[in-house]
Formats: C-alpha cells, sequence, structure tokens
C-alpha cells in the first residue's frame, strides 16, 4: 500500500523547489448512481440525519453519496457476521436492522437502527473483525461504502473519520452511564445483604 501523502505539504515542498504543484486530489467521483433518486430534499434529509454526514458541504456530500452502493435486504438476512473482517459501513436509507452479539451462542439484539443511522462504522479505523452481527429487522433499503473509495478523497474521508469518532465517542458515553446505573445497582444490592 503506497503511504499517504498530505497534499498540502506536497504542493508546499513543490513551491519551495520552484516546481510545479505534482499532487492534486483524485477528480471527484461520478455522480450517484442512478439505482436511487437523490433529489435536493433527500439529499438534506441524508445531510440533517444522518451523524456520519454531519457539516460536510453540500458538493461533498453529493461525491460521498456517489461513492455508496445501494443495497436491499428482506427481512431476516445476515449482512455481517461478527468476527468477519470488514471494510465497509452502512448507512440505514429504509427499514431496520438489528446488531447482534453471540452470548453462549445464542444472538443477543444490543440496539436496533433505522433510518439515518449507520453500522459497521468502525471498519473504516481498524483492520480487524467485525465486533458485532447485523440482520435485517424488516426489509431494508441502505447504501454501502467500501473504506479505499472514501480513503482516495481525502477532503471527504478527513469529514467522515472526524465523524465516525464523535459517533463513537457519542457511544462510549452511553454504554459508560449504562455501565454506572449497573454498578450502582450491584453495589446497592450487595450492601442490603
Amino acid at each position: 500500500m503506497a503511504p499517504k501523502v498530505d497534499p498540502e505539504i506536497a504542493n508546499m515542498f513543490s513551491e519551495n523547489l520552484g516546481a510545479r504543484k505534482y499532487y492534486a486530489e483524485p477528480p471527484a467521483p461520478v455522480p450517484p448512481t442512478p439505482s436511487i433518486k437523490l433529489d435536493a430534499q433527500i439529499v438534506k434529509k441524508i445531510a440533517d440525519r444522518v451523524a456520519i454526514f454531519a457539516n460536510m458541504p453540500h458538493d461533498a456530500l453529493l461525491a460521498t453519496l456517489g461513492l455508496g452502493e445501494v443495497c436491499q435486504f428482506k427481512a431476516g438476512d445476515l449482512l455481517f457476521r461478527e468476527k468477519d473482517l470488514g471494510s465497509t459501513f452502512y448507512v440505514v436509507l429504509t427499514g431496520t436492522v438489528d446488531i447482534q452479539k453471540l452470548r453462549d451462542d445464542k444472538p443477543i439484539v444490543m440496539a436496533s437502527l433505522s433510518v439515518g443511522e449507520c453500522f459497521g462504522e468502525m471498519a473504516m479505523v481498524r483492520d480487524d473483525v467485525r465486533t458485532a452481527s447485523v440482520v435485517a429487522q424488516t426489509d431494508c433499503v441502505t447504501l454501502c461504502f467500501q473504506r479505499s473509495k472514501i480513503d482516495t478523497y481525502p477532503s471527504i474521508s478527513s469529514v467522515v473519520y472526524k465523524n465516525i469518532a464523535g459517533i463513537l465517542a457519542r457511544r462510549l458515553d452511553e454504554r459508560n452511564i449504562s455501565l454506572t446505573d449497573l454498578m450502582a445497582k450491584h453495589q446497592a444490592s450487595a450492601r442490603k445483604v
């Protein structure tokens, strides 16, 4: 894998040498696939409701959406399995999915996600196995994004990764609150004994 070059540093370096700029961000991706109609209202809803695209300029959002692949699933379909290798994340456009973890070989539903929510984003920030399985609770349509495509465009990936960090931080805060509540209940029960 070729090392990533910061375009500003590359261009500054070439200017200092009196050379022409030799780094340019790849051209914007082609418009979104025709299998999903992205009129202005839908794009606005996506911008407002999908945290992974928060604060993304309109043109960058359109380009990013053009990188996504529309995937349809039937209720009960497995989108991916816990411990599979992953390099994609998904945004739910219609329907609901369940996030499941296995405990004693039984699936435990950890969360249900619906329109505007994303999953699989941890695969964007680390090369590791999936931490949970995702199953379609209802018929659903998602946009699937490949890490390799997002990484091709630094102006897009910088916003996506920043937003993923915010999403993961919020989830960590929620888990910490739940864990604190659980520990408080446990300590209160232990004192009664």
